[in-house]
């Protein structure tokens, strides 16, 4: 890993809990900047793809510091899956965003999960139980246990501070 970074690169997509975004950019100045750095291989095809897959392709001309708490996080989200990345860590995803902005991160991250592995964090139970096939639950930076929802629904009697999804 440390020695083929631009592999890593490659495979590897992030989306933090909190947005690194310019506000004085367009929604598709964000992907095509992100794009260069993570894979100059993306072709345009693939930047209209990953705009509509994530309902971002009417505001691909808006400027950032326009755009609503919600779309910003889907923007985050995409460029993490640019370049089609087989691993993506999304940390708090519908952190700070409204009921409906979160249902349509859930569609995306449920469409995307079919292509390639999905680590996120989420402090919310239900959130866990809809988009994971394994949740592991975290307690003072160590793994309390680990399983499908409905079977940790059936035999773990705490509320975990911290949740893992794939």
């Amino acid at each position: 890993m440390q020695t083929n970074i631009d592999a890593v690169r490659k495979e590897l997509g992030v989306c933090m809990q909190y947005d690194v975004l310019f506000d004085h950019m367009t929604t598709k100045e964000h992907l095509l900047l992100y794009g260069q750095i993570k894979a100059p291989h993306w072709t345009p095809r693939e930047l209209r793809e990953i705009l509509n897959e994530t309902g971002m392709y009417p505001h691909r001309h808006k400027v950032v510091g326009t755009l609503s708490g919600g779309m910003k996080r889907k923007l985050s989200i995409s460029i993490a899956f640019i370049g089609d990345s087989r691993l993506v860590v999304l940390d708090e995803p519908t952190t700070g965003v409204d009921p409906c902005s979160r249902r349509s991160i859930w569609d995306i991250i449920i469409q995307q999960k079919k292509k390639r592995t999905i680590i996120m964090s989420t402090h919310h139970l239900d959130e866990a139980e809809v988009l994971s096939d394994r949740i592991a639950f975290l307690e003072i930076g160590g793994l309390k246990c680990c399983g499908s929802p409905f079977y940790l629904k059936e035999t773990t009697p705490f509320v975990p501070a911290c949740l893992l999804v794939n």
